[in-house]
């Protein structure tokens, strides 16, 4: 059974060989193919090789584009907020936010994924993984949610005040953001995408009251239109951090895939957000998979299922640490492959 079938068949509540493993390994495929970082995230090609060679060494159900917060930002906006490190990830310097003046916001454009960017050199990597890796394989596509990517040019503590000081500025900046999303998605999708992840990191330090007039009519904009122009493409979210009281209206989303961090309530994501959608990860990626052992994350794994029942995905909570023992995460695998969606009931 491919990866995709796998993926999609536990999506519809249907017969699997074993439930699928999607842990978000970033990092760890760089450094375990050798690639420092800055390479991974500056080349597509080098991106495409380190995750074949992580589902060759390990077994994954998925290739992932996932890489750093500043594809689209660069694109966007040029490098002026970006700090460049050797062996760790692009990050955004807030003290240079390319949106430190509100009145920029007025100048973007929408960037053309297919340009020549980073936004394209990732498109160019996910068509390198479809060559290589056939049809058989899940490839996840990857775009910065409406308020990570509001964050990343504005700043994380620039935009949590402009919710108060500056509602509209606020709305308009995530109507922009969405803008650049939908444009980014079709574009990872006919290179060879089957799914697409959108990130919200900041989502998580947000109320629901926020949450509902700000940003999810935002996502639900973006999804919809991926949706609406390709039904068959499965759509997967990741917030980080303690989501909790943001699961009644997240449930209202399209989503197929919920990523639930390890800090999150799973018993109550499972509650609210219904018992046939399905869940992965929020297996801890600090003490399970960094400072456990492998019977550790093998029992936390089975934590996980149990609470999700069938309807689950295993993996991590967010992105797994590059300093992950290898046997860890052949144990997440190994409960993978050793159970059936259903084998979710009292030991």
């Amino acid at each position: 059974m491919t990866s995709i079938e796998r993926v999609r068949r536990v999506i519809r509540g249907e017969a699997v060989d074993h439930l699928p493993a999607q842990p978000m390994a970033m990092m760890f495929s760089s450094r375990h193919a050798g690639i420092p970082f800055i390479d991974y995230t500056k080349d597509g090609r080098k991106m495409a090789e380190a995750q074949l060679k992580l589902v060759a060494d390990f077994g994954l159900d998925c290739l992932l584009t996932c890489s750093d917060p500043a594809r689209e930002v660069i694109d966007i906006a040029g490098e002026g907020s970006v700090d460049w490190f050797t062996d760790q990830g692009p990050a955004i310097n807030e003290d240079r936010a390319a949106l430190a003046d509100k009145l920029r916001l007025r100048t973007f454009q929408v960037p053309d994924p297919l340009g020549g960017g980073r936004m394209h050199d990732r498109v160019k990597s996910i068509e390198q993984m479809r060559r290589a890796a056939g049809p058989g394989m899940s490839i996840v596509g990857w775009i910065e949610g409406p308020l990570a990517l509001a964050a990343e040019l504005r700043g994380l503590n620039a935009i949590m005040l402009d919710f108060g000081d500056d509602p509209q500025f606020a709305h308009d900046l995530l109507a922009f953001c969405a803008d650049v999303a939908i444009a980014y998605a079709p574009a990872q999708i006919a290179a060879g995408a089957d799914t697409i992840g959108m990130s919200d990191a900041a989502a998580g330090l947000i109320g629901p009251t926020l949450y509902e007039k700000f940003l999810w009519p935002q996502q639900q904009r973006v999804l919809a239109a991926i949706r609406q122009r390709h039904p068959d493409v499965l759509l997967r979210q990741h917030m980080c951090g303690r989501i909790d009281r943001l699961y009644p209206k997240m449930a209202e989303l399209p989503i197929d895939i919920y990523e639930i961090d390890f800090p999150a309530n799973l018993t109550l994501a499972r509650s609210l957000l219904g018992p046939t959608r399905v869940l992965a990860g929020n297996v801890s990626t600090i003490t399970d998979l960094f400072e456990g052992t492998p019977e550790q994350v093998y029992a936390a794994c089975r934590r996980c299922h149990e609470i999700c029942g069938r309807y689950y995905i295993v993996g991590a909570g967010c992105e797994i640490s590059p300093l992950t023992p290898p046997e860890n995460l052949r144990a997440m695998l190994a409960y993978a492959r050793d159970h059936r969606p259903e084998d979710c009931g009292p030991r």
